[in-house]
């Protein structure tokens, strides 16, 4: 039975494999955090650029707050892939989005790194399951998501594949978490994760209608900045339906709105028995079986906060 080689609050030395704007936001997150990190990319500028974007992140990353020991100097670049796993307690591959690359990278990533290590992929959409298939080890290989830029942006989506054991995704979820980040574990395996099918969704129909001339670029950006947007830190899409019912919540805007409406060119699903019951359950256990006054009060002060914000930052 396969079992990780360390316990995820023990890990110091991480190994990020990809040092381009993903990777190398890797790299000065971890180092925020105040591991020691190798790094290695296969481009002949590599260190000077990934050098660059630490210091470049180093002030944000300093106005949030610095882990103890947390040093731009506990950075190592090396010249082989196999230099920068050879002693990793963790591993985060970043390499550009192509299948047949990530594939032979992770095989040889995972042929080179300690036994017991856990090795995390920053693809954007690929299923763990199709990357996994020329490692010797698949059963430590997950998908660990981040989004750009990762020393700032909290998300990271874990999933496994067919062939990874439970307790690596396990694992990741542990570390991830450690590490600052807000992590969301999959069920099952869905092509470009949660987030990234959402965001897509409201870039195409941006592009419809950009391409239909019902829009301009510059409207497109206003109705999401000063609209939803605002909402978006606190509120997703379900809570925000569920608030546009009322005191009736979920159930009665799905009664009074449904799912069939013109706005989108993204067809929806039948509103079934399940499909209503999984929304209104969800909804509820979002929010706690707090009142639609409470949650209005909440929304509101933290609608204000985050304008004020928008001022200051404008200023």
């Amino acid at each position: 039975m396969w079992q990780p080689s360390i316990a995820p609050d023990a890990v110091d030395r991480i190994a990020c494999v990809g040092a381009g704007v993903i990777g190398g936001g890797w790299v000065a997150h971890f180092l925020a955090r105040g591991h020691r990190v190798t790094a290695w990319d296969p481009a002949p500028d590599a260190e000077d650029r990934l050098r660059r974007l630490v210091d470049a992140a180093w002030p944000a990353l300093e106005a949030l707050g610095l882990a103890d020991g947390a040093a731009r100097d506990r950075l190592t670049v090396v010249g082989t892939l196999e230099e920068a796993v050879a002693d990793a307690e963790f591993v985060q591959e970043s390499a550009p989005e192509d299948l047949a690359l990530k594939s032979d990278l992770l095989a040889r990533v995972d042929a080179a790194a300690p036994a017991g290590v856990v090795i995390g992929s920053s693809t954007s959409g690929y299923r763990m399951t199709d990357m996994q298939r020329a490692a010797a080890h698949p059963e430590r290989l997950v998908v660990g998501h981040p989004f750009n830029p990762p020393y700032l942006v909290p998300l990271v989506e874990v999933a496994g594949g067919e062939s990874t054991h439970p307790a690596a995704v396990a694992w990741a979820e542990e570390f991830y978490t450690l590490a600052g980040k807000t992590v969301i574990v999959l069920d099952r395996e869905v092509p470009g994760f949660i987030a990234n099918r959402l965001q897509e969704a409201l870039w195409r129909e941006a592009l419809h209608m950009l391409a239909a001339g019902e829009a301009t670029v510059a409207q497109i950006e206003t109705a999401v900045t000063a609209g939803p947007g605002l909402r978006w830190p606190f509120h997703g899409p379900c809570s925000t339906f569920h608030l546009a019912g009322g005191e009736g919540g979920m159930a009665h805007a799905l009664d009074h709105f449904g799912l069939e409406n013109p706005w989108s060119r993204l067809p929806g699903p039948a509103l079934t028995g399940d499909l209503r019951d999984t929304l209104v359950t969800g909804a509820a256990q979002v929010t706690a079986g707090r009142s639609t006054a409470d949650l209005i009060a909440e929304r509101d002060r933290r609608l204000i906060a985050v304008l004020r914000a928008l001022r200051e930052a404008q200023a």
